[in-house]
C-alpha cells in the first residue's frame, strides 16, 4: 500500500511574513526520519506504507512547532492506493511521460 500525504503546517503566532524558520525544523525531522518526501513551495508530501505511519508525521511536526507555538495551523490532503508502492515519482514520470502527446 503506498500512502501520499501532503500537508502544510506553521506557526500563525509569529510574527514575520516567512514560516522557513519553523517548516525548515519539520522538514530536518522528516529527512531524518528517512521517510520518502518532497518538498514543495506550498507543502510538503510524505509516502509510507500505513496511514499510521502518515499521521505520525503529522503528529511529530506538531511536536516540533508545540514547544514555541501558542497556534499551528495546518492542511492535510491523503491519497492511499493498495497494490502500489513509490508512487512519489511514479506519479510525476507518468505526467511527464505524456506531456510530448498532449496537444494544445
Amino acid at each position: 500500500m503506498s500512502v501520499l500525504l501532503e500537508f502544510a503546517m506553521f506557526p500563525t503566532d509569529k510574527t514575520g511574513d516567512s514560516a522557513s524558520e519553523s517548516v525548515s525544523k519539520i522538514i530536518d525531522m522528516i529527512n531524518k526520519s528517512g521517510i520518502s518526501y518532497q518538498l514543495t513551495a506550498m507543502g510538503t508530501i510524505v509516502e509510507t506504507e500505513t496511514l499510521e505511519e502518515a499521521l505520525e508525521i503529522v503528529n511529530r511536526s506538531y511536536q516540533v512547532l508545540e514547544p514555541f507555538s501558542n497556534r499551528v495551523y495546518s492542511t492535510i490532503t491523503i491519497d492511499i492506493r493498495k497494490g502500489k508502492s513509490n508512487r512519489l515519482t511514479q506519479k510525476i514520470e507518468s505526467i511527464e511521460s505524456k506531456i510530448g502527446k498532449v496537444k494544445h
